[in-house]
């Protein structure tokens, strides 16, 4: 049985889509309970699964494992067997790089396969070492609530970001053709981040657009930033839903 937390539409309104979050190293479902009700508040249901585990002997199988819970994640978004369209991934850290890594194989499903991506938090080959918890908080996040959750949830494992990410799930991601419409988020204070392999790889895809986040750390989803991070997000949803036509075009600005 899948297990993911749920965040609903308000109540009386149509659900406009299905965002299935995958968490990054160390973080549990809660770590984006502030994203999750955000997007929910706008009328889009949120579904958290666990944060996946990776090694380099077993990443097929377990790339393989990980479509079919996204898959399931994905079922009875608009009542008992319908899923609300579209269907969006979340990644961040290792699950974005999975997201990316799945939908880039030759042999990927076209069952459960989403509309869209979002990317956040892409590691490189780079390491950054975290010695003390307030190192990898440091790497993390500059925002105090956020800092204050990843302390408080007891099942964070700390010091994760020091593990080190199989060397063929970053190529598999940063070599990813998926033809889905991809956001990716970055921000320019992620000392974890490859920013010239991101250019390379928003470039290579059809559909891609990669923002940068002024001051974000590596949590880019959860850093001080995260309103303006979830309007982005947001802001991405709606064009999908409009063929990705903006809804807004600046026609004149001062600023």
């Amino acid at each position: 049985m899948t297990e993911y937390t749920d965040h609903h539409a308000p109540a009386g309104l149509r659900t406009r889509g299905t965002v299935i979050v995958v968490p990054g190293r160390g973080e549990t479902r809660e770590t984006y309970t502030r994203l999750g009700s955000r997007l929910a508040a706008d009328a889009y249901r949120v579904r958290v699964i666990d944060a996946p585990d990776f090694d380099a002997a077993d990443l097929a199988d377990q790339l393989d494992a990980l479509g079919v819970e996204l898959a399931a994640a994905g079922e009875g978004t608009a009542g008992e067997d319908g899923v609300a369209r579209p269907v969006v991934l979340l990644g961040a850290d290792t699950g974005a790089l999975a997201v990316a890594a799945l939908l880039g194989r030759a042999d990927a499903p076209a069952a459960g396969r989403p509309d869209a991506v979002v990317l956040a938090g892409l590691p490189g080959h780079a390491t950054t070492a975290a010695g003390t918890w307030d190192d990898e908080l440091d790497v993390r996040t500059s925002c105090p609530t956020h800092r204050g959750r990843l302390t408080d949830d007891t099942r964070v494992r700390r010091g994760s970001l020091n593990e080190a990410v199989p060397d063929a799930l970053l190529s598999a991601a940063h070599d990813s053709e998926a033809d889905v419409p991809a956001l990716i988020l970055v921000g320019d204070a992620d000392p974890l981040a490859d920013h010239d392999a991101l250019v390379r790889t928003a470039k290579s895809l059809p559909r891609a657009r990669l923002s940068v986040v002024r001051g974000a750390h590596h949590d880019v989803l959860n850093d001080l930033q995260h309103r303006s991070v979830a309007a982005e997000i947001v802001t991405f949803l709606e064009t999908l839903r409009n063929d990705l036509v903006p809804l807004i075009a600046v026609e004149t600005s001062t600023w």
